[in-house]
């Protein structure tokens, strides 16, 4: 299911599982709102995942018993796995017909959440009638969980244990996604108190009734939650990695199937493999389809968290939902196999693609009467099969080679025989290692003039024979295992998109839900897809297999390879570790950028060249920056500056620039000694960016030290040129004087700095 949060989207999902599952309004609750307390006279600790410590919860004598699986798991669950995807627990209510509130069975933790039988005594008041009292049943799951931002869909049944032979239970199914606001599901009258208060009808058994519940969850989605008290706190999601050895790919919004692709070409080893040997160490990081795919599936195979697909969609320009509306499933793997293709030639891995997912299927026309007849053999990468009407994968392949009669207005043309009845058709000649075979789910519907979803029942099988469809037998059997299942859920305006994959074809299933992994069932991956009308709750009408994927059982070792980090090129593993390592840098300075502010330095020759009115153009000026901590001196900062510039402190000058009331930029005088252990932040008065001219000693100065300043006398200037032979004005340098200093004192000061004869007569403006 989609990851699911208490927006508007989610509350009409939410409404939508309500009309399904509420078999009769007064008996459905959709959430509970009664206080939870009850007098009783054991007492059983549960676990608070909210924080707080263990409280001592108050019980009507209630019990939890062990029960029996209600499912058909192609393996058995370790029963102290809390991170199973399903359940069955009991909880024997004593003293029930005193039963007067609300009553809480123990937890039972299922994919790490915990799961309690809820219980309380429910009247019903009819408009007409006497008010009858009913048992609430019902099933919550991380009811004490303060968190606002986890959901998970569930499956469940609710039993009450029979206690007398030939008495059945009395069962009812709910599904529900559980999260926040509606935490708990189930019947507000399960069944009426009198019933059960009856030992003729076998509830009861000396004042006690068992409840049971089976549960079958999905992994959580946004589970973020605080487990025991404050003291020892711990903060823990949904681990991917923990629970199956693999990681899923970021809900990143607007790409629709394209993570349920990635993931079945991921895993298609052989194609990884190959994936690696690209040559793609001169391709730019923003462009390269190759190289995003090669960082998707590195980051697939060795991180172990959710992997992000931004760089993929900007490299082949598909950025929105509209891009991906318009395109299916089947185009999107063309787009993507096409540039792992080219990519490949003239490489060591070159025809990997067609190796692995070519076959060739021969269309031919034949005429009926005379020895005419034409043939040709096309490639093929997928199969497009009909559902509309076809029971199975088998109804669907016979379909797709049904023969043609070309008859009538539709004779066919057979050069020098004239119009001739003829039959065309298509056969297969091969199949291909691997096999994709897109089920045509979404069909135009002239009625409607738009394109419908169609939900009808379609099997597949989990072992496929295809040897009837082939013109001749091949040299190996053409046996297929089911590999991957692509599942969507919704209708043709939208939904959700799921894949199963069954990683070493050995049968063991994972669900591949965006970013959350989690371990499934056969029955789950393969019988709960293959759509149609079911009463069984568990398998959802509008969900159901588009595509599916099927490993030659004699290539299925060569295609499922092991694949080592040993395959990959050094110089890609360094190029990708080095973006991940330059990523995590720009992430801690914005994670930091709070913390520091910029300087920008100014030196004379970020005023040199310059032509115009002012001391430099603020737009076209080069300085250099750094970067500061907001709570350091100014010492430091100047420290840091002088560091990095490579000059002692003493042959250099700080001028604050400051922004005159006629909008010049001029540098001011800093009484550096005065300030230098005041906060950076308070000497600039919060400017961020700091805009500073560095006075800086002449290279070919005799000292290495800047003349003192006496702030008193001393005035610093600045010269610009004005040549009026190509009219134009240029800055020439500067020159700290005293106030009392003559002009003609400073001529040959200027001639120097304007490269003239020192006598060279000025005129001064």
């Amino acid at each position: 299911m989609n990851h699911v949060t208490p927006n508007d989207k989610l509350n009409h999902q939410l409404n939508q599982n309500k009309d399904s599952q509420q078999q009769n309004d007064d008996e459905m609750m959709d959430t509970h709102q009664e206080d939870d307390t009850v007098r009783t006279d054991d007492i059983i600790t549960s676990l608070n995942i909210d924080g707080s410590d263990n409280k001592d919860r108050n019980k009507e004598d209630g019990k939890l018993l062990n029960g029996d699986s209600a499912s058909n798991q192609d393996e058995a669950m370790d029963e102290e796995d809390e991170a199973r995807s399903e359940a069955t627990f009991r909880y024997k209510i004593e003293n029930f017909s005193k039963l007067r509130d609300t009553t809480l069975s123990p937890p039972t933790f299922v994919r790490n959440l915990p799961w309690k039988i809820m219980a309380m005594p429910r009247t019903n008041q009819a408009h007409d009638r006497q008010p009858t009292k009913s048992l609430g049943f019902f099933l919550q799951c991380n009811g004490e969980s303060d968190s606002t931002t986890w959901s998970c869909n569930a499956t469940a049944e609710l039993k009450i244990i029979s206690q007398k032979e030939g008495i059945d239970n009395i069962t009812r199914k709910i599904q529900h996604i559980f999260y926040s606001k509606e935490n708990d599901w189930g019947f507000s009258h399960f069944l009426g108190w009198n019933d059960i208060l009856d030992p003729e009808k076998g509830h009861i058994k000396e004042d006690a009734i068992i409840l049971e519940v089976w549960v079958s969850a999905d992994a959580p989605h946004g589970v973020r939650s605080v487990i025991g008290c404050h003291l020892c706190a711990i903060d823990w999601r949904w681990d991917s990695k923990k629970h199956t050895g693999f990681v899923g790919l970021k809900n990143q919004g607007a790409t629709c199937y394209m993570n349920s692709l990635l993931q079945t070409l991921f895993f298609t080893n052989q194609l990884r493999k190959a994936v690696y040997q690209m040559p793609t160490e001169s391709d730019d990081s923003s462009k390269s389809v190759a190289l995003a795919l090669q960082r998707v599936f590195y980051e697939l195979q060795f991180s172990d968290k959710p992997v992000g697909t931004k760089k993929l969609t900007k490299s082949f320009g598909w950025e929105t939902l509209d891009s991906f509306m318009q395109h299916d499933v089947q185009e999107l793997c063309r787009v993507l196999l096409d540039n792992m293709e080219s990519k490949m030639k003239a490489t060591c891995v070159e025809g990997t693609i067609p190796r692995l997912f070519e076959g060739k299927m021969i269309s031919f026309i034949r005429c009926k009467h005379v020895d005419c007849s034409s043939s040709r053999i096309e490639p093929f990468y997928d199969i497009q099969l009909n559902v509309k009407g076809k029971k199975s994968i088998y109804e669907s392949f016979k379909d797709y080679i049904a023969v043609e009669s070309l008859e009538g207005e539709n004779k066919y043309d057979a050069g020098d025989f004239g119009l001739q009845e003829a039959e065309k058709g298509i056969t297969f000649d091969s199949f291909p290692p691997v096999l994709h075979l897109h089920l045509l789910r979404f069909q135009y519907d002239p009625l409607t003039d738009t394109n419908v979803k169609i939900n009808d029942r379609f099997e597949f099988p989990e072992k496929l024979n295809l040897e009837e469809f082939l013109q001749k037998p091949e040299t190996t059997p053409a046996n297929y295992t089911l590999h991957a299942v692509l599942v969507h859920s919704g209708d043709n305006h939208g939904g959700h998109y799921v894949v199963f994959i069954n990683p070493k074809g050995d049968g063991k299933w994972c669900k591949f839900d965006d970013d959350v992994v989690s371990r499934c069932t056969k029955l789950e991956a393969i019988d709960h897809n293959f759509g149609g009308n079911d009463e069984d709750v568990t398998v959802k009408h509008c969900t159901n297999a588009y595509m599916l994927v099927y490993i030659r059982d004699s290539v299925i070792n060569e295609v499922l390879q092991t694949v080592l980090e040993d395959d990959i090129p050094e110089q890609l593993i360094e190029r990708l570790q080095e973006e991940k390592r330059q990523e995590a840098l720009r992430r801690k300075e914005r994670n930091e950028a709070h913390l520091f502010m910029n300087i920008h330095v100014f030196t004379e020759d970020s005023f040199m060249g310059h032509k115009g009115s002012d001391l430099y153009d603020t737009e076209k000026a080069v300085y250099k920056v750094f970067k500061v901590r907001k709570q350091s001196t100014l010492k430091e900062a100047v420290e840091l500056i002088a560091e990095q510039m490579k000059y002692p402190m003493s042959a250099m000058r700080v001028w604050p620039i400051i922004s005159r009331a006629n909008e010049t930029m001029r540098p001011s005088s800093l009484d550096f000694d005065g300030e230098c252990n005041r906060q950076i932040t308070d000497v600039c008065e919060g400017q961020n960016p700091w805009n500073m001219f560095l006075e800086l000693i002449e290279p070919d100065a005799d000292v290495q030290t800047l003349p003192a300043i006496d702030k008193e006398t001393d005035v610093l200037l600045f010269f610009k040129l004005y040549d009026p032979k190509n009219n134009f004005i240029s800055y020439c340098g500067h020159c700290l004087l005293p106030c009392s200093a003559k002009t003609k004192d400073i001529m040959p000061i200027l001639n120097k700095k304007a490269g003239y004869p020192l006598d060279t007569p000025l005129e001064l403006y």
